[in-house]
């Protein structure tokens, strides 16, 4: 196939390799433009119209483009207008959180063409690459798609994360850190890997709140505290591509053990564990609560979506949980506000839920700590597709290096 074929290898002329190229660079400019005329195309990638339409043709007949109705007229015959053919590609998009993960399948439109498909699993788990390929065989079996037209498979995680060479230095035994090698192993596709929070905000400046603004952040607030950076209108990775650990930065300094093995960090004061920890410490000492009611002597049921909702319900031991972990994280998207002078800042995961009951406390620790010149300006709002964006944000950055880079 044009994309997966093995032409750097292969002894091409220099008219074959410049003509891949030029296909390249179409299925590119169609993965970003949507549609666009013969014309267009041809004023683009260089060439003179017959053979961009020429190359189309070409590129249609491996049903790659299909022709999507016509243009305006600039005063003749209305153009044919191209696009990338619907179901033609597919890339498989994972997404693991702390504790469980999640598979889709998109095509080249960046539409779903299977449900989402969660199983437990974590970074860490030395079955991993075998959990993440068996669940993708499942999705490809049950909904019949073409394994054929699968070009790559993404996966977002937490961890620093190295994406040139697909290494999540964070997993704890050395063998299994390079996370690429593995699934290309299992899958003979082309792998990319990157941090699950820079891949929720790629998600967000394409599809979602974050889109049209060029300085955006986002964290996914969950059982961690990811953040992506949106800089100049393009994601930032920083210099060794561990930017935006947001979560193991110094909160307290008589703090808690944080997973990452130092104490204080802001996670321990301001994400799902906190929360969970202090609400089943709460029912454990039968406070007055509606969750004291729901889960005496089965705490261990209890997750961060049951104080959100007893908060909504009026509960007042979990509205001054929830405040408290708002006004921890402020506090520390004041300090962000103050360094990257962002637009918006866009706020995903399950804590963004409880919405109001955590925006006021926000909103008073940034009132508090950062200047009004600087942060009156920022827009703060809740994502609408969280549960999505991250998965998005990886299938649209593995299209864009298939569309772009040759690959062997």
């Amino acid at each position: 196939m044009l994309l997966t074929g093995n032409i750097n290898g292969s002894k091409v002329s220099g008219n074959e390799l410049k003509k891949f190229l030029q296909k390249k660079k179409i299925l590119h400019l169609l993965y970003h433009h949507n549609t666009l005329s013969g014309t267009e195309i041809s004023n683009k990638i260089g060439v003179s119209f017959p053979t961009a339409l020429t190359l189309l043709s070409e590129l249609s007949e491996l049903k790659l483009v299909e022709t999507y109705g016509t243009g305006v007229s600039s005063g003749g015959r209305k153009p044919n207008m191209y696009r990338l053919a619907g179901n033609s590609l597919f890339v498989i998009a994972c997404e693991l959180g702390r504790y469980k993960a999640k598979i889709i399948i998109y095509n080249s439109h960046n539409k779903a063409v299977t449900p989402i498909l969660e199983f437990d699993t974590h970074i860490d788990d030395d079955e991993l690459s075998n959990k993440i390929h068996e669940n993708a065989r499942k999705l490809i079996e049950e909904y019949k798609v073409d394994e054929n037209k699968i070009l790559g498979v993404g996966v977002t995680m937490p961890g620093l994360i190295d994406e040139n060479q697909g290494i999540n230095h964070t997993i704890k035994k050395e063998e299994y850190r390079n996370v690429r090698e593995r699934l290309a192993e299992k899958f003979g596709k082309m792998v990319y890997i990157n941090n699950d929070a820079r891949m929720q905000a790629y998600g967000e400046y394409i599809f979602g709140k974050a889109k049209g603004h060029e300085n955006a952040i986002v964290i996914n607030w969950s059982w961690g505290i990811g953040l992506g950076m949106i800089i100049n209108g393009k994601l930032y990775n920083g210099s060794t591509g561990f930017a935006g650990e947001l979560s193991h930065t110094k909160f307290t300094d008589e703090g808690d053990l944080c997973i990452c093995g130092k104490r204080g960090c802001l996670e321990t004061e301001a994400s799902s564990n906190y929360l969970v920890k202090n609400a089943v410490k709460g029912v454990q000492e039968c406070v007055v609560s509606q969750l004291t009611v729901a889960f005496k002597d089965k705490e261990n049921q209890l997750h961060p979506e049951d104080v959100i909702k007893a908060a909504k319900a009026g509960d007042e031991f979990a509205i001054t949980l929830l405040n408290k972990i708002g006004l921890a994280l402020g506090k520390g998207i004041s300090f962000t506000i103050q360094l990257m002078n962002p637009e918006i800042i866009v706020l995903g995961g399950v804590i963004s839920q409880a919405n109001r009951f955590v925006l006021t406390p926000i909103q008073q620790s940034i009132n508090k700590y950062c200047l009004d010149k600087i942060s009156s300006n920022v827009k703060i709002v809740v994502s609408e597709n969280w549960e999505r964006a991250g998965l998005l944000g990886i299938s649209a950055m593995l299209f864009q290096k298939l569309f772009s880079e040759i690959h062997d």
